[in-house]
């Protein structure tokens, strides 16, 4: 899609879908402006349809004009209550709006509201995003039909053209994520993962390692590979590099659950437990992916990137893993298995003692980890853990610029003592009240003193059944923009 800045007022501009912001009682005027420009009476058409401007409220009226064939009108609420947030709800409802249409989409909103720069960029982002359709597994793909061009309307000025500059980039990772979890598992495999890393290497200059099992033995992953014992996958530790070209300040390392397909093991997944939907067990590594195909494009200066996945599958045979078996982390750690279906944490183990050696500044891990993070926070909001406040607040501030929610939950110590084994250092569940909680603080034991760590999980937001806002039904892309943002972040910081 190309995305614009145009001067052209609503009376006058020329293309497919116009689509105007109006506030409750609509201070712009922009009603008798539209109804002047195509001479039609809007107001018993509104009132049918009950739309006043209220918040989530949106009409859309076919024309018979040639240079406009349909008008939109999308609720804003009180204007004065306008945030950045707003944007993209109102940028993505007029997607919605424009997606039996071809041609251009002319978007204006009130973009002194807030930030115009924050403003046209979350609109954009939003409209691109809200578009996405993956045709990729039908036999006969249904055309996609959507407006190939958007025009953000009003006076702007020319200067915030750099800031849309982002928006292909940053949606460009979020759509990598949605497909990497969306395609079935036997599309998706670690050695699929590794190749996505690969082209994204060869595209974009990053620098990749990819250790085998046999280099994994080597570095003595135990607790990693005793979840693949049983999958005639061999596994995968993806290991790739973002280096700016200019000096680096800060080193940080994000971390990705990469289970492409979790049967739960000898703890198999019956009932509720989705089994069949878990190809979205790799979306964190989706997300640390994704976020690596922005930071590449978009090259931020002065920080070192490295993205980690231990990926693999969690199988049934005669070799996989049982309940009770005792394994050992490349920290010389050691893991009683009560539990196979929790294997994501061992995995992330190994991952986690690997990135503590690249010495960085922070480490961030995202997981589709627990159910009991879904039963605490719903599908919108992942969890958060960590005992550092600041990389809280700064994971926090890129979230919420994002438009992703993201929620701190407690690092309660006093709750390790249900990881105790009898025979082992650890076991790899704890109680079941407090699950989401134990499974951080078990991550905690493999991250190397004093290093600032964050664990997200997020179960509950990888993947949305009937859609919500700019995220189509399906795999919704979480937590691309939160990583780029905080990375970008700390560029800034670095600077300053």
């Amino acid at each position: 899609m190309q995305i614009s800045l145009s001067s052209a007022q609503p009376e006058a501009w020329s293309g497919t879908v116009l689509a105007l912001g109006i506030a409750e009682g609509d201070p712009n005027g922009w009603i008798p402006a539209m109804e002047e420009r195509f001479s039609i009476s809007l107001g018993n058409w509104l009132e049918q349809r009950k739309f006043q401007g209220k918040k989530g409220e949106s009409a859309r009226l076919q024309l018979l004009n040639p240079k406009c064939i349909s008008l939109v009108l999308i609720g804003l609420g009180p204007l004065e209550a306008l945030d950045v947030n707003s944007f993209r709800e109102a940028g993505a409802a007029a997607a919605r709006a424009s997606k039996d249409q071809t041609g251009s989409l002319g978007l204006l909103l009130p973009w002194n509201a807030v930030d115009p720069a924050e403003a046209v960029t979350v609109a954009a982002q939003a409209v691109r995003l809200a578009l996405f359709s993956d045709q990729r597994f039908r036999s006969q793909p249904e055309p996609s039909i959507h407006p190939e061009q958007l025009e953000l309307l009003g006076p702007l000025p020319n200067t915030l053209n750099s800031a849309l500059e982002a928006v292909h980039p940053i949606c460009a990772g979020v759509e990598l994520a949605r497909e990497l979890v969306a395609a079935p598992p036997n599309s998706v495999t670690p050695s699929a993962l590794a190749e996505s890393a690969a082209q994204m290497a060869r595209e974009h200059g990053l620098d990749l390692k990819v250790l085998e099992r046999s280099d994994c033995e080597a570095r003595g992953m135990g607790s990693f590979l005793s979840v693949c014992q049983g999958s005639d996958m061999d596994p995968k530790f993806i290991h790739l590099t973002y280096r700016p070209s200019g000096p680096a300040t800060k080193r940080v390392v994000l971390v990705g659950k990469g289970l492409t397909f979790d049967s739960g093991g000898y703890n198999l997944k019956v009932g509720a437990a989705q089994i069949d939907m878990m190809k979205f067990d790799m979306g964190g590594s989706a997300a640390v992916l994704g976020a690596m195909r922005s930071i590449a494009e978009l090259r931020p200066k002065g920080i070192e990137v490295h993205m980690l996945v231990a990926s693999c599958e969690n199988m049934i045979n005669g070799s996989a893993v049982h309940p009770g078996d005792i394994v050992t982390a490349s920290n010389g750690t050691t893991i009683e298995i009560n539990n196979t279906d929790a294997e994501g944490r061992l995995t992330l183990a190994d991952a986690l003692v690997y990135a503590s050696e690249l010495e960085p500044d922070a480490i961030v891990d995202l997981a589709t980890l627990t159910g009991a993070c879904v039963i605490a926070l719903g599908d919108e909001i992942a969890g958060l853990w960590t005992e550092d406040d600041s990389l809280s607040n700064s994971l926090k501030g890129a979230a919420k610029d994002a438009g992703e929610g993201l929620w701190r939950m407690p690092m309660h110590q006093a709750y390790r003592k249900g990881l105790k084994s009898l025979l082992a250092d650890l076991k790899n569940t704890g109680p079941r009240p407090g699950g989401s909680i134990t499974a951080a603080l078990f991550l905690k034991e493999f991250v190397k003193g004093s290093i600032p760590w964050a664990h997200i999980d997020i179960a509950g937001t990888v993947w949305s059944d009937k859609g919500r806002g700019m995220d189509p039904a399906g795999a919704t892309g979480y937590g691309v923009r939160t990583l780029v943002n905080w990375v970008c972040a700390q560029t800034h910081q670095a600077e300053n």
